[in-house]
């Protein structure tokens, strides 16, 4: 297990026996990916619950024609797949079509997916910085082990026969400990990186109008610390309820600030049990410097219904 907030060598591989016999026992393995001038982002992504022997998640490809996720380039989103017990996630091919391979622990992973010939991706991960740990308990993620970390994606996809080259800055996050299907709240997990030496995450809660910092951190200069205040400040479209405009401003535990203002170029709306997440590929200026990562604005179900009922009810009375 990961060692006084430590990721190490050994985290590169499952924890189940760490997870033991809870039926929500839950990892989870997620590398993005973006081709900015082309405003398409990508996921690849690994949910795997030990105790009852699944795994879930496959790969989105997105870019601003649609932003459905039976409408958008690609998405394959599996639920309940058998788990391979014979393979360890630090070499894998999964019945998703993701497979994980690590070329360097804890820092450089080979990645691919296989859906010929919808979509095949042959990528790599190297990280620009050790992982990170989530300190803040009061974010969505509650006290599961939480890693996030920065890194250099590169490769290319074959996406319905057409190649891409993929070179960008992105992140991927592993986590491991419970997750209920029930558990999330209205949340926001955002990212952006200008340099392999100027980046940011932060996770963001809803108290009231206000979306405050429940964790993140600023990496600058080498440097990589945890942002001790802060705050998401978004525009919506009236409509369709999705962001417009993005703004963190934050400080981190060395009294270093942070101000980044985010466009988004193209987005997906992403179905999970009970809660989506309208996930929008931003370009950013981060503290001066251009950049690109995401925003993940994420709502129970319930919750977003209720809104966009109100706006359709709202535009009812106008006519």
């Amino acid at each position: 297990m990961a060692e006084q907030g430590r990721f190490t060598d050994r985290d590169d591989c499952f924890h189940f026996d760490e997870l033991g016999a809870d039926w929500w026992a839950t990892e989870t393995a997620w590398f993005s990916f973006f081709h900015p001038e082309r405003r398409l982002g990508g996921w690849l992504y690994t949910l795997a619950r030990p105790t009852i022997g699944t795994v879930a998640g496959g790969a989105w490809v997105w870019d601003d024609s649609a932003h459905l996720p039976w409408e958008v380039l690609y998405s394959a989103n599996y639920t309940a797949l058998e788990l391979p017990r014979e393979h360890d996630l630090d070499d894998i091919r999964l019945p998703t079509g993701v497979s994980i391979r690590v070329i360097e622990p804890c820092m450089s992973y080979a990645l691919g997916y296989d859906d010929e010939p919808r979509l095949r991706a042959a990528l790599r991960f190297d990280g620009v910085m050790p992982p990170e740990s989530l300190t803040g308990t009061g974010s969505t993620f509650g006290r599961s082990q939480h890693f996030d970390q920065i890194g250099r994606v590169s490769g290319s996809l074959v996406l319905h026969g057409e190649t891409i080259p993929i070179d960008c800055l992105a992140v991927r996050d592993r986590t491991w400990g419970r997750r209920r299907e029930d558990r999330p709240r209205q949340a926001a997990y955002v990212t952006g990186v200008a340099t392999p030496r100027h980046g940011f995450l932060a996770v963001t809660n809803v108290d009231n109008d206000r979306n405050p910092v429940a964790y993140g951190f600023l990496h600058r200069d080498g440097q990589t610390r945890p942002l001790a205040q802060g705050e998401r400040r978004l525009e919506r479209d009236p409509h369709n309820g999705w962001i417009t405009r993005v703004e963190i401003e934050a400080r981190d535990s060395a009294g270093r600030e942070l101000r980044a203002v985010g466009e988004p170029l193209s987005r997906i709306v992403i179905n999970r049990h009970t809660f989506i997440d309208i996930n929008s590929l931003v370009r950013w200026d981060i503290n001066g410097e251009d950049g690109h990562g995401e925003d993940q604005d994420m709502w129970p179900v319930h919750r977003w219904s209720r809104m966009q009922r109100s706006v359709r009810a709202a535009d009812a009375g106008r006519t």
